[in-house]
């Protein structure tokens, strides 16, 4: 959250001085906004958000020394009050969902007007959740079609093998040598299996991989 007279302190975190020298034009413009501090890399900003404990790190996705997603388990322990709001060129749903699983609290792109990034400032010192609207509906949508593949295919690529193997007839000894796998693993993967499906005999677990277009792999 922001201190007690209000102002939310910054610390602008992006390899190229343009891009901060710009940021903190922006911010200095709002009367609730202060940047107290910059850095170009991962290591320095590790080393300034511990001297400053700002409440909101605005970060940089893409960095020469580590990115910031990469980086932010150690800015968070840090500063351990302090909102991740990573700013990016990436519009990939795949960067945003790494950077939530880091810790971030929001994810704008570069190319946002400004009034965008002063928002997400404000939105996630408030201890809200940031994400560019357009950007954020293609990661419902991409989270969809995961799902969807989840639920009309539950099994991983290695279980799928195993599958295979199982209903050509091969025992979990045998499975166990042809993957590189020890016998408890070949079990484990057989028992996840018949659960997942829903499975309870091998002539139903012989019917599904047919079905499934598994033997035709041989």
């Amino acid at each position: 959250m922001a201190d007690r007279a209000g102002t939310i302190r910054v610390l602008l975190v992006d390899d190229h001085a343009v891009v901060r020298s710009g940021l903190r034009l922006l911010l200095e413009q709002e009367d609730d906004l202060e940047c107290v501090g910059e850095a170009g890399g991962a290591d320095e900003a590790a080393r300034e958000a511990r001297r400053l404990q700002p409440d909101v790190i605005l970060l940089d996705v893409v960095m020469p020394d580590r990115s910031g997603i990469d980086a932010a388990p150690e800015l968070r322990s840090a500063a351990p009050t302090a909102k991740l709001l990573m700013l990016s060129m990436q519009d990939d749903p795949s960067y945003v969902r790494e950077a939530f699983a880091a810790g971030a609290s929001g994810y704008v792109l570069k190319e946002a007007v400004d009034s965008e990034v002063v928002s997400a400032v404000r939105e996630v010192a408030g201890g809200g959740r940031y994400v560019h609207p357009a950007l954020g509906a293609r990661l419902v949508a991409a989270e969809a079609e995961a799902h969807a593949r989840a639920e009309a295919d539950p099994l991983s690529e290695r279980e799928r093998e195993v599958l295979r193997l199982l209903a050509l007839g091969h025992t979990n000894q045998e499975i166990a040598k042809m993957l590189y796998i020890s016998v408890r693993t070949a079990e484990t993967h057989r028992a996840h299996i018949m659960q997942k499906l829903r499975l309870t005999t091998r002539a139903e677990l012989v019917r599904h991989a047919l079905q499934a277009g598994l033997l035709d792999e041989t």
